[in-house]
């Protein structure tokens, strides 16, 4: 009776490690998904604001630099790039 206890004792641990170490290596594929969803809606503003900015003579290119700090950053980011 003691080995069978000790034989589900390892597999109910092994099986809380599993899941342990999927959490471990999941939190930093959330992140770089949320990071590249943050940059195509970055990128999105960009095209956003050089189709109307067309008329006043403002651009901006958009490239993954700056799709990365408009998406990160925000409208903050894309006043950044406006001013430089």
């Amino acid at each position: 009776m003691g080995v069978q206890m000790g034989v589900f004792l390892t597999y109910a641990g092994m099986i809380i490690l599993i899941f342990l170490i999927g959490k471990i290596f999941l939190w930093p594929l959330k992140l770089m998904l949320k990071l590249a969803a943050n940059s195509l809606i970055g990128g999105l503003a960009i095209l956003v604001i050089n189709a109307i900015g067309t008329g006043f003579g403002i651009f901006i290119p958009l490239n993954m630099v700056s799709a990365l700090v408009v998406g990160v950053l925000g409208i903050p980011g894309a006043v950044l790039l406006l001013i430089i």
